[in-house]
């Protein structure tokens, strides 16, 4: 399988919840790069970028998140042409 990146955008109650840091820990088990931030707007943020069976598996996850979180929706978007993420990290 080759190299697949996904910008996901998380709404709902997901900030406050320790979404990211979640995030982090799952994207470590799926062996996925990339990074994951809060936005102005209240949802959360994240490039995904690994095997396609380690991202569908962290966006499948997105659409629960952790305890806490209420997600309310996940758009993804397949993106062709992105630098190469070497680690999964919590942006800014």
């Amino acid at each position: 399988m080759g190299l697949v990146t996904v910008r996901v955008v998380i709404r709902g109650r997901v900030q406050g919840v320790s979404f990211r840091a979640s995030m982090r820990e799952e994207a470590a088990r799926h062996r996925v790069d990339g990074w994951v931030r809060n936005t102005d707007d209240g949802s959360v943020e994240a490039v995904l970028q690994g095997d396609e069976d380690g991202v569908y598996r962290l966006v499948r996850w997105a659409e629960v998140g952790p305890p806490g979180a209420k997600v309310s929706s996940v758009v993804q978007e397949r993106l062709d042409s992105y630098p190469r993420q070497t680690e999964f990290r919590i942006a800014l």
